[in-house]
């Protein structure tokens, strides 16, 4: 299996390249999608082959916090309980480079949650190709920070991504060269926001 590669415009997406990353996602494709950190990986929600494949990628556990990409706060809503001060934090932060875990809803499946704490790291990101794949989706995606097994950074680079992984995901979406570094993870607890990782977005409004 070879990826299939396609460069898109980081500030104007071509609609063919959308409609084409979209049908690729929407028949269970595993997709390697820029973000408005580093690149993630990425596939529909409900494929599970497609998420075992992500964690088959990255090496991880079933402890291991999936997260969605959605498009907004009141789609947030729908997969994670949000009470009033934690949705003022967000509403002030997003989009952003964060990922917030927060306890899941029951529309999210099992698979997907940390198995322990019943959770789901959540993000609404800022980046033109995501926006414009998440709209025309209609429906957020699955995502896992692409940071391969043995590394300590992720991945930034879509040429060196290919060179490594092209032959174990469906599709690149080439979107420019990122940052090496991950979203900032915000966890809540009883609405107490804590930092566990600091990436690329500010600690401050959380601290």
């Amino acid at each position: 299996m070879t990826a299939q590669y396609i460069t898109v415009h980081p500030d104007n997406p071509q609609k063919r390249f959308i409609s084409q990353i979209c049908s690729i996602i929407n028949d269970g494709g595993v997709a390697v999608l820029p973000t408005d950190s580093a690149y993630a990986l990425c596939c529909k929600l409900e494929n599970k082959n497609a998420v075992e494949r992500i964690a088959r990628i990255r090496q991880v556990d079933k402890h291991h916090n999936f997260t969605l990409l959605c498009r907004d706060l009141s789609e947030i809503s729908e997969y994670a309980r949000v009470d009033n001060s934690v949705f003022r934090l967000l509403k002030n932060n997003t989009p952003g480079a964060y990922t917030f875990i927060l306890p899941a809803t029951k529309i999210v499946p099992k698979r997907l949650m940390n198995e322990k704490r019943k959770t789901i790291g959540i993000r609404v990101p800022k980046n033109a190709i995501l926006d414009a794949i998440i709209a025309e989706l209609d429906a957020p995606l699955m995502s896992c920070s692409l940071i391969l097994p043995g590394d300590e950074i992720a991945q930034n680079d879509p040429v060196e991504i290919n060179d490594r992984i092209g032959s174990v995901v469906d599709l690149i979406a080439d979107g420019g060269v990122l940052t090496t570094s991950p979203t900032t993870v915000i966890v809540f607890e009883d609405g107490v926001p804590s930092i566990v990782r600091v990436g690329s977005g500010n600690t401050e409004p959380f601290e």
